[in-house]
């Protein structure tokens, strides 16, 4: 790596990125945000990465989730409480049922761009730039809004700031007390079986507190009880936005992509040749990578070897993205080789891009039984092959959207699916369906450890 740098991906084909059309302003925002703060420090990442390791052994769970696209005008403080309640009330279920200690990681604080299967959209005969996010351009359909604008990255940098501080508030002021884990249970899943599960294990955990108070254990003198980490995670899609705030660590002198703990390729632009390889290549940071149906394995191997060349334990996690109607026909023999060949990997499941589909009414959905089966069927192939499943990777939100049909909770038709369906890009499983589905997944962390 003696001939990387920050900027050594511009030498390199890229896929997957907005025409901008005032270079001259673009160079200078690039610039303007090289000069900022940087949004995270290296120790955290090099604590990240320790914790994946134990993932990678079996030691721990690794739960992502946040956002399929962070937006600018749905940013406000409850929007960002209630995904910490939610990702809380995950983690507490899979850490009290599942048996293991959890790390978290939002896709939030930086989740702004978009991969499209199409550069343009087109509209009554009207063909505009497909929308690829805030960070780049607006959803609405018309010329100006569709327009890539380069001071879209300031606003990200600073909504991915404020987005961090308040997150650090929650983990760090009181929020994640475990004496308020009633607390978490968000307004709408109370009155529903789920939340009288939840609140069963909360009763539970109320309960062992008392215990440990009288033992003289309490969150005064055990900082674990009342205060947590939530790690942020984005995909590096804009590699000029990550480029800005990558900055060289004055400890090890290794360089580090400061706006998020931990960053991913999607599998549009995982070429082996690709400018994103080659500024992962030198980032220290633990990183991810989509690996989707058209994977083949000869291609995985050297795709490991390139971005984890030391095979070094919590560097590099492969996110499975099948589909529930593939991944049984094509992860095994993946999984397989790459066991085979002593490769360190957290393996996690990303059981929605694979299941989108669209709905009667001409909604794009996601069904709930398919994201069930996806994930079940990869903690089958990982027990089968006798290999660690690390974790679950989901495009989910606090709010009480109507997004993805299906789960004995939600109960959500196509029918249904224009109440309160307001996801900017894909659809996203709401709090209800993402604490069955935690509790679906604890229930085969036990099973795993006994």
């Amino acid at each position: 790596m003696n001939n990387w740098n920050p900027s050594s991906w511009r030498d390199f084909p890229i896929k997957q990125q907005p025409t901008y059309k005032d270079l001259e302003k673009l160079k200078k925002v690039e610039k303007e945000l090289s000069s900022y703060p940087p949004l995270i420090f290296a120790e955290e990442a090099r604590k990240l990465k320790a914790q994946l390791a134990d993932v990678s052994k079996g030691n721990a769970f690794l739960l992502q989730g946040g956002d399929c696209a962070e937006s600018f005008d749905a940013f406000n403080a409850n929007n960002i409480k209630d995904l910490f309640k939610v990702m809380m009330q995950m983690a507490v279920v899979l850490t009290f049922s599942g048996g293991c200690p959890v790390v978290k990681v939002g896709r939030v604080a930086g989740q702004f761009a978009k991969p499209r299967s199409s550069d343009y959209e087109e509209v009554n005969g009207i063909a505009l730039p497909s929308y690829r996010g805030d960070i780049i351009n607006n959803v609405s359909f018309n010329e100006k809004d569709r327009t890539p604008k380069a001071k879209r990255l300031l606003k990200a940098y600073n909504q991915s700031a404020s987005t961090l501080n308040l997150l650090r508030a929650f983990a760090r002021g009181g929020m994640a007390d475990l004496q308020q884990v009633h607390a978490w249970n968000l307004d709408f899943v109370k009155d529903n079986a789920l939340g009288e599960k939840y609140d069963q294990l909360a009763n539970k955990i109320s309960e062992t507190m008392k215990f440990m108070e009288a033992c003289g254990i309490t969150g005064d003198n055990t900082a674990q009880l009342k205060e947590t980490i939530l790690y942020t995670s984005h995909e590096a899609l804009l590699l000029n936005y990550e480029e800005a705030l990558t900055r060289q660590d004055s400890l090890s002198g290794n360089w580090y992509d400061c706006s998020a703990h931990m960053l991913w390729i999607g599998d549009r632009t995982r070429d082996l040749d690709g400018a994103h390889i080659e500024y992962f290549k030198g980032i220290n940071n633990p990183i991810g990578c989509k690996v989707g149906p058209s994977m083949k394995e000869d291609e995985l191997i050297k795709l490991i070897d390139a971005l984890n060349p030391e095979n070094e334990a919590g560097r590099l996690n492969l996110i499975v993205r099948m589909g529930h109607n593939k991944v049984a026909d094509i992860f095994p023999n993946l999984l397989k080789r790459v066991e085979n060949e002593g490769k360190k990997i957290v393996w996690s499941c990303d059981p929605m891009h694979g299941n989108v589909e669209k709905a009667s009414n001409g909604y794009k959905t996601r069904d709930f039984a398919n994201i069930l089966s996806e994930v079940k069927q990869f903690f089958q192939i990982h027990k089968a092959q006798g290999s660690v499943a690390g974790g679950i990777h989901l495009e989910m939100t606090g709010q009480n959207v109507t997004e993805c049909t299906g789960s004995t909770s939600a109960a959500i038709t196509a029918d249904g699916l224009s109440s309160r369906y307001h996801t900017q890009c894909d659809p996203r499983l709401n709090a209800d369906q993402s604490l069955e589905l935690a509790f679906m997944i604890a229930d085969t962390l036990k099973e795993a450890r006994s």
